[in-house]
């Protein structure tokens, strides 16, 4: 007995080295990541301003423009408006699931919204470059059909797997106490849903809303099929644009490391970084509301 005793302590002190040298090791990994990006992003100002850089629109590398006002609109503008267009129809698909949906609806549809998830986004893509794009020019004035709003449309599809997903288990995760006491005091069903269960479930709807929002404003193949790529500020929502995603995509590939165009691209992706890093404290402070809650 001792003996096994002792190995077990071993074992319990060998697993915790190595759990904690893990851990280290990928929280280094990440700050190497932000540190190496930043500092090639931060260079870009050691050559041109940081108001240039963020209030104009003019990019154009051959002339010395590094104007990235019109990637970051782009990118925010898709993104709000696959947030405003998805986000109502994620929640409305999870309450339907969680609430209404009889039990053999809900076995079929959980695991296909599930499926929905893991379609590439070059799938998603192409169908919004051979239908979405279409639709919009011949429903608009639209020479081409490329801009803003077909980059918003396929990305509210492609979000609706995440907020369907963790709305629903939102709400399934609340006490069954909320709705009988609701019923009790004689509310209907549909007063039950809007005024108990979706503010008591709020904070992982807000979870949902936020890890789609990051998502939608870190797709790349998908945006770049159908928002056009054009270098200019957005006129309308159905004028050829580009993202900072988009953008950096296009470009990396030809810009000598080192050079002015190269850490502006490096910069764009240090912008991404920072927002993502927001959006993670931002679903963490949801998290740690709702468990308050």
């Amino acid at each position: 007995m001792p003996h096994r005793s002792s190995w077990t302590y071993f074992n319990d002190r060998v697993s915790r080295y190595l759990f904690v040298s893990c851990a280290v090791l990928v929280s280094l990994i990440i700050l190497c990541i932000i540190w190496f990006v930043g500092a090639q992003g931060l260079s870009t100002f050691r050559q041109i301003s940081v108001r240039e850089f963020f209030t104009s629109s003019q990019w154009n590398p051959d002339y010395g423009q590094y104007g990235a006002l019109t990637f970051i609109v782009g990118s925010l503008g898709t993104t709000v408006l696959a947030i405003l267009l998805g986000g109502p129809l994620g929640l409305a698909g999870a309450v339907f699931l969680a609430e209404i949906a009889p039990p053999w609806v809900r076995a079929f549809m959980r695991p296909a919204t599930d499926l929905f998830a893991g379609i590439p986004s070059v799938v998603y893509g192409y169908v919004g470059l051979t239908v979405v794009v279409g639709a919009i020019r011949n429903s608009t004035s639209s020479s081409t059909g490329y801009g803003v709003l077909a980059a918003g449309i396929v990305l509210a599809i492609m979000i609706l797997p995440t907020v369907i997903s963790l709305s629903e288990d939102a709400l399934r995760s609340l006490p069954g106490t909320y709705k009988e006491a609701s019923l009790a005091l004689g509310a209907t069903r549909w007063q039950t849903i809007r005024r108990v269960l979706i503010p008591a479930a709020s904070p992982g709807i807000l979870t949902a809303i936020i890890l789609a929002m990051a998502r939608a404003i870190g797709e790349t193949m998908a945006v770049q099929m159908v928002i056009g790529n054009s270098p200019r500020f957005p006129s309308s929502l159905v004028s050829p644009t580009s993202t900072l995603t988009s953008d950096i995509v296009m470009e990396m590939g030809n810009t000598p490391f080192g050079s002015i165009w190269n850490n502006a691209l490096f910069m764009m992706s240090f912008i991404l970084l920072i927002i993502a890093l927001i959006l993670i404290i931002l679903v963490r402070t949801a998290v740690r509301k709702g468990a308050v809650r």
